[in-house]
This record gives C-alpha cells, sequence and structure tokens, in this order.
C-alpha cells in the first residue's frame, strides 16, 4: 500500500478550515504552509469591534513521519479529520495533550 502525502493531507484540512468562514472573516485568515520545516498553521489576525484579533486555532507539525497536533480549536477534531482521510491513528500525535494523557487516547503517544 501506497504511503499517504501527510503534508497535502494537512494542508486540505486547514484550507477547509480556512475556507469555512465568514466573508468579513475570511481577509482575516492567514494560511501559513512552511513545508522546509513541515510546520502548518492558520492564524486569524485583524480587527473587530475596535479589538485587535490574533490566533492560531490550527497548527501542526510533521515529524519523524508523523502528524503532530500542536494546537486543535476545532469542533470536530482535526485528528479525527485525518483519520477518515486514511492516516493509521499510530501515525497522529496529540501534541497538545501531556504525554501522560496521550497513552488514555487512541491516537500515538510519540
Amino acid at each position: 500500500m501506497e504511503k499517504l502525502d501527510y503534508r497535502q493531507l494537512v494542508k486540505k484540512v486547514i484550507e477547509k478550515h480556512a475556507s469555512e468562514q465568514s466573508k468579513a472573516d475570511a481577509n482575516k485568515a492567514y494560511i501559513v504552509f512552511d513545508t522546509e520545516r513541515d510546520r502548518y498553521l492558520l492564524l486569524y489576525v485583524g480587527w473587530r469591534d475596535e479589538e485587535r484579533q490574533h490566533g492560531c486555532p490550527i497548527h501542526v507539525d510533521i515529524q519523524d513521519g508523523k502528524i503532530w497536533i500542536q494546537r486543535d480549536f476545532t469542533e470536530e477534531g482535526i485528528a479525527n479529520e485525518l483519520a477518515e482521510m486514511g492516516v493509521p491513528k499510530t501515525d497522529i500525535v496529540l501534541g497538545f495533550r501531556s504525554p501522560y494523557v496521550r497513552q488514555f487516547t487512541e491516537f500515538a503517544v510519540r
């Protein structure tokens, strides 16, 4: 079986979440793909009601052949989306969880 292209799958998931924003918020969504270092982010930058908005709801790294989810503020969870796309759960690490807690999930510890 051919190995999945994790970079393309991660990009697809982030692009999907960026495109789901309202038109008013769409210009505030920044997609950052650093393919040289395998870091992938979705950022929100802008102003709302005279208040500065800056946040990173999604941060994913690819390290040693595994997808490390460093931050995930999505409703359904990026790990679940990637698993549905065919990524083995043993190749997905919930980096935002402590190593102790990871052992109790259905995903990789490291």
